[in-house]
């Protein structure tokens, strides 16, 4: 592993966990012990990359295997269920050394899709693979796999089931259990993103939202920030939020968290939700959200953890 430069950055990592209707009186305290603890543990297994001077890319592809394998959260284990009652799991990350990218989308048994993306990125020529193809691809690279006995679970079922018994003919967002996402910068002064996601409860067609769509969901850029979201993701994509936020970084001199709150300004204008987590070069990050709660946490190099829920 490299060795820091003596004016080595100051590193730090950001986690989200999905926005949404959040609030003590829609979050079972189960749900909220568990998703705070399963944030703790992918905050642990992030720092340690970093504290140990090793790269943003490894960072945030450690924290984000950590919540997809926490079924806390709608990404991998625990994702939602589309209409027919199958997974269908999107993610994506990128390397804002080079603005390398990769991701996945529509994919049914990789148990850890953000090894997918890193994979797709790294070992092919490709930026997004889909559906059969990207689980082909995932087989060949000898990925873990995994079945519905291992993704799907039962509160899942119950959510989808509760949806379909109200007679509605297409997705339900739920927006109490999302994306997850991780953005760090290392003691290089470089920056990554990862975002992995199931969906949106009954998604139908193929539906596929900003998580694995570079620019939308997802993005890195040494000269900027990077950048993972989370919410409604039709209006991510319509807005472009995640390289909307670099480019007010980059190009018109903002603030992390002025570039933050506007690019969300413009989803709502769009009629949507949603929170970001932001991290430059530097070790500066931001977030912001424009629902009553965002499942979140941060640590950076000398400084102290924190893990919150709710808006207040």
């Amino acid at each position: 592993m490299p060795h820091p430069p003596d004016n080595a950055c100051r590193w730090s990592l950001a986690l989200h966990g999905g926005a949404g209707q959040l609030t003590p009186e829609t979050v079972p305290a189960t749900q909220r012990d568990g998703a705070v603890a399963g944030l703790a543990c992918a905050l642990d297994a992030g720092e340690a990359v970093l504290a140990a001077g090793g790269a943003a890319l490894d960072a945030v592809a450690a924290a984000v295997t950590v919540l997809e394998d926490d079924p806390h959260f709608n990404a991998g284990r625990g994702a939602v269920l589309s209409y027919d009652g199958a997974i269908s799991l999107d993610a994506a990350i990128m390397d804002g050394r080079t603005r390398a990218a990769g991701a996945a989308a529509g994919i049914t048994a990789t148990r850890n899709p953000v090894l997918l993306a890193r994979a797709v990125m790294e070992a092919s020529p490709h930026v997004l693979l889909s559906g059969p193809g990207a689980d082909i691809f995932s087989r060949g690279q000898g990925l873990a796999q995994a079945g519905p006995d291992w993704f799907v679970t039962d509160e899942r079922r119950a959510q989808l089931a509760m949806m379909l018994a109200r007679g509605e003919d297409w997705f339900d967002v739920d927006m109490k259990y999302g994306t997850v996402g991780a953005v760090a910068c290392d003691n290089f002064g470089h920056v990554a993103a990862a975002t992995s996601t199931g969906g949106v409860t009954g998604k139908r067609w193929g539906r596929i939202g900003d998580t694995p769509l570079i620019g939308a969901g997802t993005w890195a850029d040494d000269r900027a920030c990077a950048v993972s979201c989370t919410g409604s993701g039709e209006h991510f994509i319509r807005a472009g939020v995640a390289h909307d936020i670099a480019a007010r970084v980059w190009l018109g001199g903002a603030s992390l968290q002025a570039a933050a709150e506007a690019a969300l300004a413009e989803v709502v204008a769009l009629g949507g939700t949603g929170g970001v987590i932001v991290a430059a070069p530097g070790g500066a990050t931001a977030l912001a959200f424009t629902t009553p709660g965002m499942y979140r946490a941060c640590a950076s190099m000398g400084g102290a953890r924190q893990i919150a829920i709710f808006a207040r």
